[in-house]
């Protein structure tokens, strides 16, 4: 089975018990219990969260015994964010942008519409201006945030019509959360915020007319296929969707140097792989998707994108008055996009698309 295959390897745990750990005392390790927004054993996300967890404990030795408990194990998917900030678990793993309610500058920190790629929003959150205004966002609630994961550049999303203007946009029921959901809803656009549990039942009900969720490897064994036969490549809502390892801050700074550098190493490790897992894993199952499953792969056209991209800009300008905070981000986040984007295209993107165009792809 293609599920079984994926799993292969991977080191997964039961709900509620400590990841499997080397000979330190039980009496003398630390317990680091993690609640995620991702089901037991869900391909891409889930695997990675439970990746990470079981990688604390192998880096530490056995010092730090993570408990890892999926979505509805412990608290509900959308529900981590308040079990951690509560002092309740110590860390969840999880997409910030669910929590836009909280405070909209949340969602600058996994993906914005027309945002930062993986590379991009990796500069900008360990190198740059980004990792100090993330840490003002969530020392708001008492958190203290890594970066765990990133999806890369995610797939439109799956429509059950084809999208010819900006007009068929309007009145469509959507799962698309955070400010990606806020452009489509000023296109006209029915949107809502689901776990990733709860989508396949909603598409198939008829509940919701499309979806987005990540790209082909992890949609793949979604079967929105089933409910949905376009699927758009290269949307704007999440260009390099960026999840997080993101734990109480209290609990976080009574734990020694040696400790933290730990959950960060392995924090940054699973960063780097779930993005390097996708990359490799896409293009296989984008034709697994077309030659199995008769799926009609599409792209927006550029009337699409420009409607979306005025769209865009109102939503940034709403979330900006937010308040000072949010201005901050917004405006850190538009300029290093600008500096970064300008070196990426003239350097890497010049390069790709050239070999491209001579070696046919694409």
């Amino acid at each position: 089975m293609e599920r079984r295959k994926f799993l292969k390897g991977a080191a997964l745990g039961t709900a509620g018990t400590a990841l499997a750990a080397p000979a330190i005392a039980a009496s003398h390790a630390t317990t680091m219990t993690i609640v995620s927004t991702w089901p037991r054993d869900f391909p891409g996300l889930g695997v990675s969260a439970q990746r990470l967890a079981a990688r604390i404990t192998e880096l530490s030795e056995g010092a730090i015994q993570t408990e890892y408990f999926a979505a509805g194990e412990r608290v509900g998917a959308l529900d981590v964010f308040d079990e951690v900030a509560n002092g309740n678990s110590q860390a969840y793993i999880g997409a910030d942008y669910y929590w836009t309610g909280k405070d909209p500058s949340l969602a600058y920190f996994t993906a914005v519409p027309f945002g930062m790629t993986f590379a991009e929003i990796n500069a900008w959150c360990i190198y740059g201006e980004g990792r100090a205004l993330w840490d003002e966002v969530q020392d708001q609630f008492g958190l203290y945030g890594l970066p765990a994961g990133n999806t890369g550049t995610q797939a439109g999303g799956w429509f059950n019509k084809e999208i010819e203007s900006a007009d068929d946009l309007k009145g469509l029921k959507m799962r698309i959360p955070g400010l990606g959901g806020q452009v489509l809803s000023k296109l006209g656009a029915s949107t809502v915020s689901l776990p990733g549990g709860q989508i396949y039942e909603n598409l198939v009900s008829g509940s919701i007319e499309a979806t987005e969720w990540v790209g082909p490897y992890n949609d793949y064994f979604m079967k929105f296929y089933e409910a949905a036969k376009f699927y758009y490549t290269g949307g704007m809502h999440e260009p390099g969707a960026q999840l997080s390892l993101t734990s109480n801050k209290s609990w976080w700074s009574g734990l020694t140097d040696t400790q933290r550098a730990i959950i960060t190493a392995a924090a940054l490790e699973e960063n780097a792989n779930s993005y390097y897992e996708a990359t490799a894993l896409n293009g296989e199952y984008l034709n697994k998707l077309q030659d199995e499953q008769g799926v009609e792969v599409k792209e927006f056209n550029e009337d699409v994108w420009d409607a979306m991209g005025e769209a865009a800009m109102e939503v940034f300008e709403e979330t900006a008055a937010y308040s000072d905070l949010a201005a901050r981000v917004n405006e850190s986040c538009q300029k290093q996009m600008r500096d970064f984007g300008r070196g990426i295209a003239l350097f890497e993107g010049q390069f790709v698309a050239n070999r491209n165009r001579i070696f046919d792809i694409g």
